[in-house]
């Protein structure tokens, strides 16, 4: 099997919902032969997803890895290179460009475009692997930045990386020993600076599409209910601590 399938199929099965999953039907399956069993295993898995879908503790565990580097400004440096992360897309000729892409894509779209008003003097690179779809990741935001004014001679495509790991060792070589901005979302950028890092270059950060916005505003009563959407960024909390972990590892061999 191949390595990158097999490492997406563990990561898959080691999120929160699938292990609620797991534990509900273990909870039934052994049901009737060991009752007792099934019903600690049944409150595990309620506690897990009560606990991943309660705000306070999703938005707080959140907030540590957003807030590790600040939303980017305009700086007197003369910038070489603004570097886009590839995410989702769907292509679909029946649709605008801009609307194939993935929310977390969208949101590095625009933060490259806003960036790149800020230092036109700097070129784009935007970067994926198509997947399941016939266009690039990377094709699809050039695409829609063009359509919304960025020179295509101006933006540079790199269509293969499959996940960040290779983002950071296919781009590294192109931008050594530039002025580099960094753009991905504010939970995912700890692990793509240490990508990059290990590869010898040190970007400056623009990270967008924050989870939470607000940390310190004021709460009503509704903030604490649990939710469907609060469960979502508890998982995307947890694989972004998975990944962390993992590149850890890694760096001990």
């Amino acid at each position: 099997m191949d390595l990158f399938l097999l490492k997406k199929i563990i990561t898959v099965l080691v999120m929160p919902i699938n292990i609620v999953l797991l534990l509900l039907l273990f909870a039934l399956i052994v049901h009737r032969t060991k009752p007792k069993q099934s019903k600690k295993t049944l409150s595990t898995a309620i506690v897990i997803l009560l606990l991943g879908a309660f705000p306070p503790l999703s938005n707080t565990v959140m907030t540590t890895i957003e807030n590790d580097y600040p939303p980017y400004v305009k700086s007197n440096l003369a910038i070489d290179y603004i570097v886009v992360l590839g995410c989702g897309h769907n292509n679909n000729a029946d649709l605008p460009v801009t609307t194939q892409l993935a929310n977390c894509s969208l949101q590095r779209m625009v933060e490259a475009l806003r960036i790149y008003n800020l230092h036109p003097e700097a070129r784009i690179i935007t970067s994926g692997a198509a997947g399941q779809n016939q266009i690039s990741n990377a094709e699809t935001v050039k695409q829609s930045l063009v359509l919304l004014g960025v020179p295509a001679q101006k933006i540079i495509t790199e269509n293969f990386p499959k996940d960040t790991e290779e983002e950071a060792q296919l781009i590294a070589p192109r931008v050594q020993g530039t002025q580099v901005i960094l753009v991905t979302n504010a939970e995912h950028m700890p692990r793509s600076m240490n990508y990059f890092q290990t590869e010898g270059v040190f970007p400056i950060a623009a990270p967008t599409g924050y989870w939470v916005r607000d940390p310190d505003g004021d709460k009503n009563w509704g903030y604490y209910i649990p939710s469907s959407h609060t469960f979502q960024q508890t998982t995307v909390v947890w694989y972004e601590t998975l990944g962390l972990v993992v590149q850890w590892f890694k760096s001990l061999f």
